[in-house]
C-alpha cells in the first residue's frame, strides 16, 4: 500500500504540473490580446472587447502545436497534448454552446433503397420516425417491428433490389427479411461512426479551443461541447451542412507567374507591417484603415488582421528581418531552384500557421497577385516524411482552378456509384479504385484527357475543402473506372474510399437538444462552486477537529489527499467537470468523512469497553469494513448506471461520483489507518475524543420502536398527501423531459420585473403559455415555452428568439440580445443562457 501511494502521489502530482506551463502560455494570451485591443485604437470599447477575444483564441491556437514542455527522455508536449491532460471545465462554468444531435436514418435508409416509392415503405420509415420521440429502442429496430406489423407478406428483399451491390455480395431477392435487417444495421453502424468521425475532424477545423465530442453509439447520438463560441447561427449551419466531395484542375508552382505572385506577395504584406504605404501603392492596393466589426467570427478576424498586419505572436524584436509574413510562414515549394514537393504543390506550413497563411493570401491587395479563377485549398491530412514515415505537422498548400463565374467543380461527388481499396498485388501499395456513373465518366473522361496531355497534370480531390489526394494522371480515364495512388496505409486507404464513395455527410444530422452558455454565467458558476467547496470543507474540518480531536486532524489531512487524488485522477482521464460534477466532488467529501465517522465511533466504543488504544485502533477499523464497503458499493453501482444511460452532465456527475468513491475508500480508510499506524509506532499519542465530547451520544436512549404509531400515521398522511398532489395537479415537467426553449434573461438593474407581468407580456408573442419563474436577486427570470417544438423548419429557433425579444422589448424597450454579443460593461437586458429539447 506504501509503494501504490508513492506511485499515485507522483502521477497526481504530474498530472498537476502540467497546468504550469499550460498557464503561463494562456497568461502570455492575455498580455497578447490585450496588445492588440490596445492597438485597435479607433475602435469603439465593444469592438476592442470582442477583438481581444479572438486574439485569445488566435494566440492559443497558433501555440497549440508548439512544444511547451518536455520530461527529458521521455516525452515532449506541445499545448495541445497537455491541455488535453487537464481536467477541462464545462460549459455550464466555461460559457459556451452544447448540442445533442441524431443521425437521421430514415434518409439513410431511404438513400440505401434508392429512393424506393413503394408505400408500404414509406409507412412504416414515418411511423419510426414518429416512434422514435418516445420509444426507448434505436431507429432501425423501430424500422424492423414497423415493417413487420405492415408488410403483409411483403419481403423487404424486393424493396432493395437495387441496393445489393451496397448491401453486400451475400445477399439477394431470397434473403429474408432478417437477413436484410441485419445489412441494413451493419450499414448504419458504418454510417454513424462515420457521420461521427466527419464530424470531428470538421469541429477540430471550427476554430474554438478544446472542444468536447462523443457518440453514444447505443442511440445514434453525437454529442458536442464547444467552448467559447461566438455566433451560434454559425456553429449551427457548420455542423449540420454536408460536406461536399469534388474534383478539380489545378495549378503547379511551376507554372508561369506563380512564385513571383508568392514572392511579390511577400514584399507587399512585408511593406504594409512596416507601415510603408509608398511600396504598396505602386501596385494600386488600397491600404486598410478603418475597424468596421461584424458580429461574425470571419469579420473579426479580418479586423484583427489589419491591426497586426500578420499572425504571428507578439514580440519585441521584428521575426521577419530577412523575409516577409507570407513566407516566413510558408515554405514555398521551389526554394532553392529545385521543387521539394510534387508541382502541384505550392508550400508546406505548420499547422497552427494556415489560419495566419490563409488572411495573409485572401486580403484584397494579395488576391490581386494571382490569377482570377485560384482558389487555394489545403491539404486534409498533414504530411509525412517520406525518410521515417512518420506523419509531420507540416500541411500542403494547393491552388486549384475554379469554373469561371461559378462556385461548383467540375465534377462532384455525386456521381460516384462505388469505391473500395485494396493492395495493388505487384507492388503492395495501396490502392483506391472507383467507380462512376454515366454522367460523372463522360465528365471525367474529358478532365483526365486534358490533365494527361497537359504534362500529366494532377487532379485535386478535395472534401470540405480540404485536399484528399491529388493524384498525378499518367493517361486519360474515358470507362469512369479509375484508381488512385498515393502513400496510403490501409486504414488511410479505407477511409479514403468511404469518403469517395458516400461523399457527403453519410447521412443527415438534426440537433435534438442545444444549451448555450454565457460567459458571465459560467464565471458566477465558478464561483459558487468554489464557494461550495469551500464552505463545505471548511464546515466538515471544524466538526472533525472539534469532535474527534487528534483522530479528526488525521481525516482532514485524509481529505486534502482525497482532493488531491481526485482532480489528479478526473485530470488524467481528460474528464468534463460540470456544475453536477462539482456536486459529485462535494457528495464524496461528505462520504469520506462518513466513512471516519464510521471508524471513529467503533474505536471509541471499543475504548469504552476498556480496551488498550492500539487494541482498540484495530478492531475499530476492521469491525468498520464491512458497513463502510456496503455503502460505498451500492453508491458506485447506482453512478455505473447512470454513466450508461446518461447523457453530458449526468455522466460527468457519474463519472466524478465513482472516482471519488473509490479515491475517499483509499484515503478514508487505508491512507488513514497507515497515518495513525505510522504514529503510533513511533510512540506518540492520538485520541479520538475530548472532555467535552467524549461522552456525547453515548447514554442517548430512544424507545424508537415504541413510537412507531406515531411514525405510521405521519408517514401515511405524507404519502397520502403526495398522492393527491399527484392525481390534482401532476408534475410540472421540466425542459429537458417534455422538450421545449428556456431562456435565462437578466434584466438591467434598474429595471423592476415582475414574474407575471413578463408572463403576460410573452404569452401575446408565443401564442403560449411560458413558464417563468425568478432564478436568483440579480433581476434574472428563467422562461420556459414548447413554443414551435415541434416545428421542423431551419429557422424555427430564431424564430422563437425573435417572439421572445418582441415579448421583452414590450415590456421593458430597449432590445434584447445574446450575452456573448454584448458590451462588455454587461448594460442592458441579455439571454445569459439558452437551451432548446426537441420532442426526441
Amino acid at each position: 500500500m506504501k509503494f501504490f501511494l508513492v506511485i499515485l502521489t507522483l502521477v497526481c502530482l504530474l498530472q498537476h504540473l502540467y497546468m504550469l506551463p499550460t498557464n503561463k502560455v494562456e497568461n502570455e494570451a492575455e498580455r497578447y490580446a490585450k496588445v492588440v485591443a490596445e492597438r485597435a485604437q479607433e475602435a469603439s470599447e465593444t469592438e476592442k472587447y470582442n477583438i481581444e477575444k479572438i486574439a485569445r483564441v488566435s494566440y492559443l491556437d497558433s501555440m497549440s502545436s508548439e512544444e511547451i514542455f518536455s520530461i527529458p527522455l521521455v516525452k515532449r508536449y506541445t499545448y495541445e497534448e497537455l491541455k488535453g491532460r487537464q481536467l477541462n471545465l464545462g460549459l455550464d462554468l466555461k460559457g459556451g454552446m452544447s448540442v445533442v444531435m441524431q443521425v437521421d436514418l430514415e434518409d439513410f435508409i431511404r438513400a440505401l433503397s434508392k429512393n424506393s416509392k413503394d408505400a408500404t415503405f414509406d409507412q412504416a420509415l414515418k411511423s419510426s420516425s414518429e416512434k422514435l420521440k418516445t420509444a426507448q429502442s434505436e431507429y432501425v429496430n423501430l424500422f424492423s417491428q414497423e415493417w413487420a406489423r405492415i408488410a403483409d407478406g411483403k419481403k423487404l428483399a424486393t424493396i432493395f433490389a437495387r441496393s445489393f451491390g451496397s448491401l453486400g455480395d451475400d445477399v439477394n431477392l431470397d434473403s429474408s427479411d432478417g437477413e436484410i435487417i441485419r445489412k441494413i444495421r451493419e450499414k448504419a453502424n458504418q454510417t454513424v461512426d462515420l457521420t461521427f468521425k466527419r464530424l470531428k475532424d470538421r469541429i477540430d477545423k471550427f476554430g474554438v479551443t478544446q472542444p468536447n465530442v462523443s457518440l453514444d453509439a447505443a442511440r445514434d447520438l453525437i454529442l458536442i461541447e464547444l467552448p467559447g463560441v461566438d455566433n451560434p447561427e454559425r456553429a449551427r449551419n457548420y455542423l449540420q451542412a454536408s460536406a461536399q466531395l469534388e474534383f478539380w484542375d489545378v495549378y503547379r508552382i511551376t507554372d508561369r507567374g506563380m512564385i513571383d505572385a508568392f514572392v511579390e506577395a511577400d514584399r507587399v504584406l512585408k511593406a504594409l507591417g512596416a507601415g510603408d504605404t509608398i511600396a504598396a501603392e505602386p501596385q494600386g492596393f488600397e491600404i486598410i484603415t478603418t475597424y468596421e466589426y461584424v458580429y461574425d467570427t470571419v469579420d473579426v478576424t479580418r479586423v484583427l488582421d489589419s491591426i497586426l498586419y500578420n499572425d504571428t505572436i507578439y514580440t519585441e524584436d521584428d521575426p521577419f528581418a530577412e523575409l516577409g509574413p507570407l513566407l516566413s510562414n510558408l515554405t514555398l515549394n521551389g526554394t532553392g531552384g529545385q521543387l521539394g514537393f510534387p508541382p502541384a504543390v505550392m508550400g508546406i506550413t505548420k499547422g497552427n500557421k494556415i489560419a495566419s497563411v490563409n488572411r495573409m493570401l485572401e486580403r484584397p491587395q494579395i488576391r490581386s497577385l494571382f490569377p482570377q479563377d485560384v482558389k487555394f485549398l489545403w491539404s486534409r491530412n498533414a504530411r509525412k516524411d517520406f525518410e521515417t514515415g512518420r506523419t509531420t505537422d507540416d500541411f500542403t498548400l494547393y491552388a486549384i482552378k475554379t469554373v469561371r463565374n461559378s462556385d461548383e467543380a467540375p465534377l462532384d461527388g455525386e456521381h460516384i456509384t462505388r469505391a473500395s481499396s485494396s493492395p495493388d498485388p505487384t507492388t503492395g501499395q495501396v490502392m483506391v479504385s472507383l467507380s462512376m456513373d454515366q454522367e460523372g465518366a463522360r465528365i471525367w473522361a474529358d478532365m483526365t484527357t486534358k490533365a494527361a496531355n497537359d504534362d500529366n497534370r494532377e487532379i485535386a480531390i478535395a472534401l470540405d475543402d480540404e485536399v484528399v489526394s491529388a493524384p498525378r494522371v499518367n493517361q486519360p480515364i474515358l470507362s469512369g473506372d479509375s484508381q488512385i495512388e498515393g502513400d496510403f496505409t490501409i486504414q488511410e486507404g479505407q477511409d479514403l474510399a468511404n469518403i469517395l464513395e458516400i461523399g457527403k455527410l453519410p447521412a443527415k444530422t438534426e440537433i435534438i437538444q442545444e444549451a448555450l452558455v454565457g460567459p458571465s454565467l459560467g464565471k458566477a458558476n465558478i464561483n459558487k462552486s468554489f464557494k461550495s467547496l469551500v464552505i463545505g470543507f471548511l464546515i466538515v474540518l471544524m466538526f472533525m477537529v472539534v469532535y474527534y480531536a487528534t483522530g479528526g486532524i488525521v481525516s482532514i489531512i485524509a481529505l486534502f489527499a482525497n482532493l488531491f487524488f481526485i482532480f489528479g485522477a478526473l485530470s488524467s482521464f481528460g474528464t468534463v467537470l460540470t456544475l453536477p460534477g462539482v456536486a459529485g466532488i462535494v457528495l464524496t467529501i461528505g462520504m469520506a468523512v462518513d466513512a471516519n465517522v464510521i471508524i471513529y465511533e467503533r474505536i471509541r466504543e471499543e475504548l469504552r469497553e476498556g480496551k488498550s488504544k492500539l487494541n482498540a485502533i484495530r478492531d475499530g477499523f476492521s469491525n468498520s469494513y464491512t458497513a463502510i464497503i456496503d455503502a460505498n458499493v451500492t453508491t458506485i453501482l447506482t453512478a455505473i448506471v447512470l454513466a450508461y444511460f446518461g447523457l453530458g452532465p449526468i455522466k460527468g456527475f457519474a463519472v466524478v461520483l465513482i472516482i471519488g468513491v473509490l479515491s475517499s475508500l483509499f484515503t478514508a480508510v487505508l491512507l488513514g489507518r497507515l497515518m495513525i499506524d505510522w504514529w503510533t509506532g513511533r510512540g506518540y499519542s492520538i485520541n479520538f475524543w475530548n472532555s467535552v465530547s467524549k461522552n456525547w451520544f453515548s447514554n442517548v436512549n430512544i424507545d424508537w420502536l415504541g413510537r412507531r404509531k406515531m411514525a405510521y400515521l405521519l408517514s401515511s398522511v405524507i404519502i397520502a398527501g403526495g398522492l393527491i398532489s399527484f392525481a390534482t395537479k401532476g408534475f410540472e415537467l421540466g425542459v429537458d423531459f417534455k422538450g421545449g426553449y428556456s431562456y435565462n434573461i437578466q434584466f438591467d438593474e434598474s429595471s423592476t420585473i415582475e414574474a407575471e407581468a413578463l408572463r403576460q407580456s410573452l404569452t401575446a408573442s408565443f401564442s403560449d403559455v411560458p413558464v417563468v419563474k425568478a432564478v436568483d436577486t440579480r433581476n434574472t427570470y428563467n422562461v420556459t415555452t414548447s413554443y414551435l417544438i415541434d416545428d421542423n423548419a431551419e429557422d424555427a429557433a430564431q424564430r422563437v428568439m425573435t417572439a421572445l425579444h418582441e415579448g421583452v422589448n414590450s415590456l421593458v424597450g430597449g432590445g434584447l440580445e445574446f450575452e456573448q454579443f454584448s458590451s462588455p460593461d454587461g448594460q442592458g437586458t441579455h439571454v445569459i443562457s439558452s437551451s432548446k429539447v426537441g420532442p426526441t
